[in-house]
């Protein structure tokens, strides 16, 4: 109890932290809210995957909640423990009596506060300055919980294990330049069904594809389904690879995971 008290408190900490850094707040948290405004500003109405008119909104809405989910899980946990590792604090914390546990616990509960907090406020600009209508059945918003959970999951234990491969001066290009790449590949700035096939498998391998399918089938009608690559939403397959890369990911951190900068002990 001790450690998840000390959690609790190193969770108010990163919190802290984080709101000082600008550059994070706004590309991780705000850049999701920010690109959904623009798009639905500058496109007004759009053609969705089979050719029926949509609201923008509506339309880049499921792109934009899959990529501030793994923005603010894997972005902000690879480049934070990074540059946590080589200034340093990571073995100044390690050479203090708080609890290894306590310090992830506290990441955990940064990237649950500020992903928690960046959809809400996504849904309440989408609904309520672009008149986007938001599930109205339960199983939707089910739907939406279980994605969200699991692709929070899957991308804070990523982003730590990521972190290992990127330092302070590099963990902007090692992280930033593969999230930009997986954003347009995985159908968050264009309909999926408009990506080159091959493209379109490389995509399936990786988290943001199925997290951006898992929240199509919130959002869209479900006859939209059939221009998904199986023709259907597949939310067994969706479960399936999220779960994979989360546990995947658990491992990789376990395995991977260092205190001190390469070099140093």
């Amino acid at each position: 109890m001790n450690a998840v008290a000390l959690g609790l408190d190193r969770t108010v900490l990163e919190l802290k932290m984080y709101s000082r850094e600008k550059e994070s707040v706004f590309f991780s948290f705000l850049f999701p809210i920010l690109m959904l405004t623009l798009f639905s500003v500058i496109f007004g109405d759009v053609m969705d995957s089979s050719g029926s008119p949509m609201n923008a909104a509506t339309f880049f809405l499921p792109g934009m909640i899959s990529a501030g989910i793994l923005l603010t899980s894997f972005q902000t946990m690879a480049m934070s423990v990074a540059v946590e590792r080589d200034d340093g604090t990571l073995k100044r914390l390690r050479s203090t009596p708080i609890p290894p546990v306590s310090y992830f616990l506290g990441k955990v509960g940064l990237v649950a506060t500020t992903a928690l907090a960046q959809q809400v406020l996504l849904l309440a600009v989408a609904r309520f300055a672009f008149d986007v209508d938001l599930p109205d059945t339960a199983s939707r918003w089910l739907t939406f919980l279980w994605v969200f959970g699991l692709g929070v999951f899957a991308g804070t234990v990523l982003g730590t294990a990521f972190s290992s491969l990127a330092s302070a001066r590099s963990a902007g290009a090692v992280v930033v330049a593969p999230m930009l790449i997986l954003q347009f590949i995985s159908g968050v700035y264009f309909a999926f069904t408009d990506i080159p096939t091959w493209v379109q498998q490389i995509a399936s391998v990786f988290p943001l594809k199925w997290i951006a399918q898992g929240m199509r089938s919130v959002f869209f009608p479900d006859e939209l389904a059939s221009m998904e690559m199986a023709g259907t939403w597949e939310h067994g397959r969706t479960a399936m690879f999220l779960g994979v890369w989360a546990v995947a990911g658990l491992v990789l951190c376990v395995l991977t995971f260092r205190w001190f900068k390469r070099g140093t002990t």
